[in-house]
């Protein structure tokens, strides 16, 4: 059976700057979690090893991806390659459904 919240956390909602973050889905070759952003939020300049695919559900966001920022609406989706340095601003308020692969064990 799929889990569907992730362990050790099940779910737990974490803050971080005028976000918060909630992993919904946990397996060893996915990862789910959903963002919500208060307008002007940002999820800082940051990379990662994993590839993560995301997708705009609610909101507008700026978007910068290495050296390219564009703007994505509810219904957009992106994909941050491995390693490549990324981050979002909350243009409105809104939600990012973001996935991993492989899992970001750091969110745990």
């Amino acid at each position: 059976m799929t889990q569907l919240l992730a362990q050790p956390n099940d779910g737990k909602v974490t803050q971080l700057n005028g976000s918060t973050r909630r992993v919904v889905l946990h397996l060893p070759e996915l990862m789910l979690v959903e963002f919500t952003f208060e307008k002007g939020g940002i999820g800082a300049l940051h990379s990662h090893p994993h590839i993560q695919s995301s997708f705009v559900a609610e909101g507008v966001f700026e978007v910068t991806i290495g050296d390219e920022t564009q703007t994505i609406a509810a219904g957009g989706a992106y994909i941050v390659p491995s390693g490549v340095t990324h981050g979002v601003k909350a243009l409105e308020a809104g939600k990012l459904i973001d996935s991993f692969t492989p899992v970001r064990e750091d969110f745990l």
